[in-house]
């Protein structure tokens, strides 16, 4: 008896490790391409199946634009659908796809209530086969959080939130904790200065607030190009700083 019972157990632990072998391999790490940026993320880049979290500088809705442009150019370099959840259609379409997410990749489901957007986030995670879900919320709950991390750990899913103020009283909801990988707040800057008169591209200010098992720093970047590829400022050095928040915020 005592021998079959080992031989089971045998067979249990190499399907489970099997099984968390292909997790590993299927999840893996999206990397920005500017060296600065993924050396400070455990990895080297963004976990696939893990939730993000991103945010503007204020309350403004200029810097809250720049969040969700970010969120979808890292959105359009996964490969397979996307899935964008929110309660406010206002979203430019000609924006997404200058940012390199083209409308036919994505399917939109819009909701009346924040909940059901966080419920259509996990719903979305847990089919899998998709490139990422996306998420516009003003609030993040905790428990809800961990339910869509573990939604995304399960199928390798990225899951993306981009938290929308319409007040700055909401916009302290962001310093909560919540169960996201990562955590990052961008803020619109003056454009890259062009040779000639006109306007270079958008800058902004990107700061990664919080890695898990990671460091926090901040980083001038060029924003996203029609591929979804962000290039680091000129005037920009790594700032890293666990403590202060930024100069740009408000």
């Amino acid at each position: 008896m005592s021998a079959v019972r080992a031989n089971v157990i045998a067979d249990l632990r190499e399907r489970i490790s099997s099984i968390e072998s292909h997790a590993v391999r299927k999840v893996g790490f999206l990397e920005f391409g500017v060296p600065e940026i993924d050396g400070v993320l455990p990895g080297g880049g963004l976990s696939h199946g893990a939730l993000h979290e991103f945010a503007g500088g204020g309350s403004g809705t200029v810097d809250g634009a720049a969040a969700a442009l970010f969120a979808a150019g890292i959105a359009a370099r996964t490969k397979g659908p996307i899935v964008w959840c929110l309660t406010r259609p206002d979203l430019f379409f000609p924006a997404l796809a200058q940012v390199g997410l083209h409308p036919d990749r994505v399917i939109f489901v819009e909701s009346d209530k924040e909940e059901d957007v966080l419920a259509n986030m996990e719903e979305g995670l847990s089919f899998g086969g998709l490139g990422a879900v996306v998420g516009e919320i003003v609030r993040l709950p905790m428990t809800a959080s961990r339910r869509i991390q573990l939604a995304a750990e399960r199928t390798g899913t990225m899951a993306l939130t981009v938290r929308r103020w319409r007040r700055q009283t909401e916009a302290n909801d962001f310093g909560q904790p919540t169960a996201s990988t990562t955590r990052w707040r961008v803020s619109v800057l003056p454009s890259e200065e062009l040779p000639v008169p006109g306007v270079g591209r958008p800058r902004w200010l990107l700061e990664l607030m919080r890695s898990r098992a990671g460091e926090c720093a901040e980083f001038e970047i060029g924003a996203c190009d029609d591929k979804g590829r962000i290039h680091l400022s000129t005037r920009s050095g790594d700032r890293s700083n666990t403590s202060r928040g930024s100069v740009y915020s408000g």
